[in-house]
């Protein structure tokens, strides 16, 4: 979508966001309940047509004051776990079940199938969008990157469930045959422990970490990178990293967990490896440093599929769920 041709919103703070550790991850939620009172208010004065909230069963303002809308009401769920109770402790804790919802989204069949094992029901899946062309328009080079060396580049949080120790074994296993080969690694935090003990034990000292760049320089890292690698471990129902790294034209290397199978065809648009397991990790970023071809053919097939996911089509599949849902006739209220 375009942001010059965005009219004006109106945006309302609820509350101020604190870290919460939740399923190997940090996320920020605001946790502000007394404002509970003023964001019904919010929503009861004003008389919108649709109510949507991301996550429903999330103990935030926003989702506590919007479930007493009349408007018609959508939920996103965007949660995955392999393991866990997430949804249905929320049941109990909030008092709340998804029959209040007049229509459901998951963002993936990971996503779907994790909320529907507590809340059995019908769920429209519509992904996640990214900014296409951001990420597909050149962007000025990164001349410490730009000398002809291979490089692979790594983009998250340095949190554990992100698999970064795995590609750093990987990394170290085929520096011996390529020495040529660099490690780009983007975002924010510290190596946990099991990445610095990798890293001492195999004396690695040429990986580059960094941090975290800005909006306006991240494109100008997945273009660098001549393979992109996302070797988590589990936990994630989408992959947004891949969609933005396929945007830029490169190929991908991830790991073969539920909600990475959901962007990448093993083969296709990308090479899919066992979590956890580096030596097939770096099986597979081996075939794409050995066959130039396959690496084109892999990122061209890639930016083809990413432009499925542009912002303006996803909002249009969104849309036409609002019209869809408002026309059932127990919704008839609503037309």
């Amino acid at each position: 979508m375009d942001p010059d041709v965005i009219p004006d919103y109106d945006i309302v703070p609820c509350g101020r966001p604190v870290p919460v550790p939740i399923g190997g991850t940090v996320a920020r939620v605001a946790l502000s309940v007394w404002r509970r009172p003023r964001i019904k208010a919010l929503i009861r004065n004003g008389s919108y047509d649709v109510v949507h909230i991301h996550e429903p069963f999330a103990p935030v303002p926003p989702n506590l004051g919007a479930r007493t809308s009349s408007a018609l009401t959508v939920g996103t769920f965007h949660a995955y776990r392999e393991h866990g109770h997430l949804y249905r402790m929320s049941k109990y804790m909030l008092r709340t079940s998804p029959r209040r919802l007049d229509g459901r989204i998951a963002v993936s069949n990971a996503a779907r199938s994790y909320v529907n094992r507590f809340y059995p029901g019908d769920y429209e899946i519509i992904p996640n969008g990214i900014d296409f062309d951001r990420f597909a328009t050149t962007a000025p080079p990164l001349e410490e990157f730009d000398d002809g060396r291979i490089n692979l580049v790594f983009v998250g949080r340095m949190e554990k469930r992100k698999g970064l120790r795995y590609l750093l074994s990987a990394y170290a296993d085929l520096k011996w045959d390529y020495p040529e080969l660099r490690l780009i690694v983007v975002g924010p935090g510290e190596p946990d422990a099991e990445s610095q003990r990798v890293m001492g034990e195999r004396n690695l000292t040429d990986v580059v970490f960094a941090g975290r760049v800005s909006d306006e320089l991240l494109p100008a890292y997945y273009q660098a990178a001549d393979i992109f690698c996302s070797p988590a471990t589990g936990g994630e129902s989408f992959g947004i990293v891949l969609l933005e790294a396929m945007a830029a034209g490169v190929s991908i290397v991830a790991s073969d967990i539920a909600g990475y199978r959901g962007v990448v065809d093993h083969g296709l648009d990308g090479l899919l490896a066992r979590p956890g397991d580096h030596v097939m990790l770096a099986g597979a970023i081996r075939t794409l440093v050995e066959d130039p071809d396959l690496r084109n053919r892999i990122g061209a097939a890639g930016r083809i599929k990413a432009q499925r996911y542009r912002w303006s089509n996803v909002a249009s599949r969104v849309l036409d769920f609002y019209e869809r849902t408002a026309r059932r006739p127990e919704l008839a209220r609503l037309a």
